[in-house]
């Protein structure tokens, strides 16, 4: 199932969307935090609703919100997940171009939080160097901790597209990656979750991002230095993960940083974050 949050006028509502339609399944969960929460029945409740619904509301007509609008908690990230994007950005900064041994851990504030087809603030008066980063980000279904990479697929909720917007020049000035990528709006994210059920093999979907038309980054989730097993597995050998939690797992090469000359969002830009069997997040930039 494609499972969105939406506005209907001033309230918030979750859907599954059928085709080009969106069958309402607020009478199951309340929002999309609760559906999650509620584990598997609740889930085999949404798609019995889905399989007898005779019609629904036409995708083009709603405003689709970000699926989980307010997380819980921080999202977290990974940075360097990419062999060819670590290289890029070590060699940015003048670096030793070595990979990382282990998985290198951030997160991005709830309040960065920004929706499918939202404008992303430029915001020139806090940074002059905005960079993109599309990324394949997955929901976690249950509580877990202490969980083996040969479990951890178990523990996924679904999957989604998250756009890392980024201040390059914060990041280096701070030396740290918190408040150079939890700007206002700077992580869009949507335009749905996909449920795990349909994604069969999350390290085998191409991912790309287009600036206004242009391929910019190109990849394939295989590609990951550390797979979605061993992120699981090393955040709960000493966190809990609960469900909702938002986990992004890094970027392919071809951010603006990377370039040479080095290339900056700017106003009028349109970005279009893309991953197979998932969707397209596309996102203006103001």
């Amino acid at each position: 199932m494609r499972l969105v949050t939406y506005r209907d006028g001033a309230a918030e509502r979750i859907g599954a969307v059928r085709d080009d339609l969106v069958i309402d399944l607020g009478d199951i969960a309340p929002d999309m935090l609760a559906l999650i929460a509620a584990g598997p029945a609740a889930l085999d409740a949404a798609r019995s609703r889905v399989a007898a619904a005779e019609g629904g509301a036409p995708l083009g007509e709603i405003t689709l919100l970000a699926p989980i609008p307010r997380p819980r908690q921080n999202i977290i990230c990974l940075g360097m997940n990419y062999a060819a994007h670590a290289i890029e950005s070590l060699r940015a900064k003048g670096l030793p171009e070595k990979l990382p041994e282990y998985p290198v851990f951030f997160t991005k504030s709830p309040s960065a939080i920004n929706h499918p087809g939202a404008a992303i603030p430029l915001l020139p008066e806090v940074s002059s160097k905005r960079d993109w980063e599309v990324e394949l980000a997955f929901i976690i279904g249950r509580s877990a901790h202490g969980v083996a990479p040969e479990d951890a697929m178990g523990a996924i909720f679904g999957y989604t597209i998250l756009n890392d917007v980024s201040a390059r020049d914060l990041q280096n000035k701070h030396q740290q990656f918190f408040f150079s990528k939890s700007l206002t709006g700077s992580a869009p994210m949507g335009p749905w979750i996909v449920t795990a059920d349909e994604i069969p093999d999350p390290h085998a979907l191409g991912i790309r991002l287009r600036l206004n038309g242009q391929t910019m980054q190109e990849s394939r989730t295989g590609d990951m230095i550390f797979d979605i097993p061993t992120i699981i597995a090393t955040l709960t050998k000493g966190m809990t993960l609960e469900p909702g939690d938002i986990i992004a797992t890094g970027t392919p090469s071809g951010v603006g940083m990377g370039m040479t000359p080095q290339l900056w969002l700017k106003s009028g830009d349109v970005m279009e974050a893309e991953v197979d069997g998932v969707g397209v997040l596309r996102n203006p930039v103001e």
